[in-house]
C-alpha cells in the first residue's frame, strides 16, 4: 500500500479530531433515551381560529383538564389555510388567556364622565339588548317610497369578525338579517 503525504494528513487529521471530541466529553456509546413529562400530555386539545386578522389560521389550544386553563397553543398542521404555521401574533395568542393585565370585568363609562364604573355582565348584556332594540325600532322601515314591503333596519350596521368560521358567520348573519339589517359586512372582505 502506498501512503501519500495527502493521505497521511487526512488520516492524522481525522484521528486528531476524534481524540479531541472524545476529550471534550462526547460519548460515542449508544444514547439512552431521556424522558420527561410533556406539559400537554393530559391536556385537552381544542381546535380554534386565530382572532387577529382575516386570514383565519387554525390553532390548537391545549387546556388543562383539571383547571380548564389554557396551557399551550400551536398551529394546526391539518388546517387548510396555514398548515401549522403561525405569524408572530398568532404564535403569541396564548398570552390572550394567560395575561395578568387582561380585563375580566365589565367597565362602563357614562356619557360625559371621566371615570370608569365596574358593572356586571348581566347589566352589560341587558344594556346592549336595550340599545339594539331602541335603535332598531327608531330606524325600522316597513315600506319603501314605492309602497313595497321591505322590512329593513337602516340604523344599525355590522362588521363581522375574522375569528368566526363559516358556520358561525352564517348563524351571525342570519340573526342580523332577522333583525332587518341590510348593512352587513365582514372583515375578511374589506
Amino acid at each position: 500500500m502506498k501512503l501519500t503525504r495527502r493521505d497521511f494528513l487526512k488520516i492524522s487529521g481525522t484521528a486528531t479530531a476524534g481524540l479531541a471530541l472524545s476529550g471534550l466529553g462526547f460519548d460515542l456509546r449508544p444514547v439512552e433515551a431521556y424522558t420527561f413529562r410533556l406539559r400537554t400530555k393530559n391536556a385537552r386539545e381544542i381546535s380554534t381560529i386565530c382572532c387577529y386578522c382575516a386570514v383565519g389560521c387554525g390553532i390548537i389550544c391545549h387546556t388543562d383538564t383539571a383547571t380548564g386553563k389554557v396551557i399551550y397553543t400551536e398551529g394546526d398542521a391539518d388546517h387548510p389555510i396555514n398548515g401549522g404555521a403561525l405569524c408572530a401574533k398568532g404564535a403569541a395568542a396564548y398570552q390572550i388567556a394567560q395575561n395578568d393585565q387582561r380585563l375580566t370585568k365589565v367597565l362602563y363609562r357614562a356619557p360625559h364622565s371621566d371615570n370608569w364604573q365596574e358593572k356586571s355582565w348581566d347589566w352589560a348584556l341587558n344594556q346592549i339588548a336595550k340599545r339594539v332594540k331602541k335603535s332598531r325600532d327608531a330606524s325600522f322601515v316597513t315600506k319603501n317610497t314605492q309602497g313595497q314591503v321591505v322590512n329593513r333596519c337602516n340604523g344599525i350596521a355590522s362588521v363581522g369578525s375574522a375569528a368566526l368560521d363559516n358556520e358561525e358567520c352564517w348563524t351571525y348573519q342570519a340573526m342580523l338579517r332577522a333583525l332587518g339589517l341590510v348593512y352587513i359586512e365582514h372583515q375578511a372582505r374589506i
